[in-house]
């Protein structure tokens, strides 16, 4: 049993051997050439902080203000209140003690105006809500916000309601209702 290896092995295991000293040290030299070329030519590119600022301290000055606390400061701040709510009383006030009219009970988005005519030397403002028709002049009421016509003219009709804004102060606001034109002719 014995066995002589095959004649073309050993060329083949002397080839492998010889490409594996010629990957040696060889391309590790270079690579290392490369890095340390690499290494001189760059630069590092950090700017110096700035010199910090000086701290120059302020004198206390508000020890002679008004203390935010204080008694003063309070009766101000209720009287400003009490005028406030004065004026808000003054603006509501009638239109609470009034009796309501019927267009009171829409929404002004619900309410078009379709027309406008002159009855008795007074413009009248025709009025389109809920496919009815109303007739409204001048100092009438209308919409949910306490709203009274102002003016009419032949193209629109200006009214002024009472709303809250967003501090809760009732104040008024003017409202622009324009004509609308059918468009079946």
């Amino acid at each position: 049993m014995n066995r002589h290896p095959n004649p073309l092995v050993w060329p083949v295991l002397a080839l492998v051997a010889l490409s594996m000293v010629g990957c040696g040290a060889s391309g590790q030299s270079d690579l290392r050439q490369w890095m340390t070329e690499q290494r001189s030519q760059t630069k590092a590119g950090v700017e110096p902080i700035s010199e910090p600022k000086k701290f120059v301290p302020q004198l206390y000055t508000q020890g002679a203000a008004v203390d935010p606390f204080s008694i003063q400061r309070l009766a101000q701040s209720m009287k400003r209140e009490s005028s406030r709510l004065a004026d808000n009383a003054a603006l509501l006030a009638p239109e609470l003690s009034r009796r309501k009219e019927s267009l009171e009970a829409f929404s002004m988005d619900g309410i078009a105006m379709v027309g406008s005519l002159i009855k008795e030397g007074h413009p009248v403002a025709l009025l389109r809500v809920d496919n009815l028709l109303y007739q409204a002049r001048e100092g009438n009421y209308l919409g949910q916000n306490y709203g009274r016509i102002t003016k009419i003219s032949e193209t629109e009709m200006r009214v002024r309601e009472i709303v809250q804004d967003a501090s809760g102060e009732w104040v008024e606001r003017p409202v622009t209702v324009q004509l609308i034109e059918s468009s079946k002719k």
